[in-house]
């Protein structure tokens, strides 16, 4: 990571710390997903972006589209249950987008999760309020790409969009869930926070973390 442009390495290191922080909340994910789901969001995430940083030190990434689609690929073949698609889709989208490149900047990787964020859209058809991974993932994109409009640096605009994400999964809580397992709860899926939304918080997290640079 040099200034505001991360090269292979650093956005290797997001996906690195995403499945260290999903192997570290796996069991709150999976108590989330208790309450709402089939009880194996943890798990599950666990299982494939563990295998996903496997596939990584087995034939390290030349691009940035070639990176994001092993992880894609990884997360289709390995995660069960709807995160498999959507997630394997988020990534597969960022990489596209991304292209043959060996870095990007702010603008480039905010043009990369507002694609991935777009894969979820057509994958999955969620909206704002249906209580879904979409809740923390659309603020996100949308505070990246406002504090970048603004000026701010990458790592700032990055913080701002996990501050975004952390408040879009909070706000799943007193949600009445419209789509997937949880809506077939009806109410009473009120009183409970996603766990989508809430590993969604810790993908922006990690990005925050390895891609913002250090704090003020």
């Amino acid at each position: 990571m040099a200034g505001d442009v991360a090269d292979l390495d650093a956005l290797g290191g997001w996906v690195r710390e995403f499945a260290r922080l999903v192997a570290e909340h796996r069991g709150e994910l999976t108590r989330l997903d208790s309450a709402i789901g089939d009880a194996d969001h943890g798990v599950n995430m666990d299982r494939g972006m563990t295998a996903a940083v496997t596939a990584l030190d087995a034939a390290p990434p030349a691009s940035a589209a070639a990176l994001f689609k092993t992880v894609g690929m990884t997360l289709v073949s390995t995660t069960g249950g709807a995160s498999g698609p959507l997630y394997g889709t988020l990534f597969l989208r960022v990489g596209t987008t991304a292209g043959e490149v060996g870095e990007l900047d702010g603008p480039g990787f905010a043009k990369a999760l507002r694609a991935g964020l777009e894969g979820v859209v057509a994958r999955g058809k969620p909206e704002a309020g249906d209580k879904t991974m979409f809740d923390a993932l659309a603020p996100a994109a949308d505070a990246l790409d406002a504090g970048l409009a603004d000026g701010d640096s990458l790592g700032a605009a990055l913080r701002a969009a996990s501050s975004a994400a952390d408040a879009g999964r909070d706000a799943t809580i007193p949600m009445l869930a419209r789509k997937g397992r949880a809506s077939y709860l009806g109410e009473r899926s009120i009183g409970h926070q996603d766990p989508g939304a809430t590993s969604v918080a810790l993908l922006v997290a990690a990005a925050a973390t390895v891609l913002g640079g250090p704090q003020p």
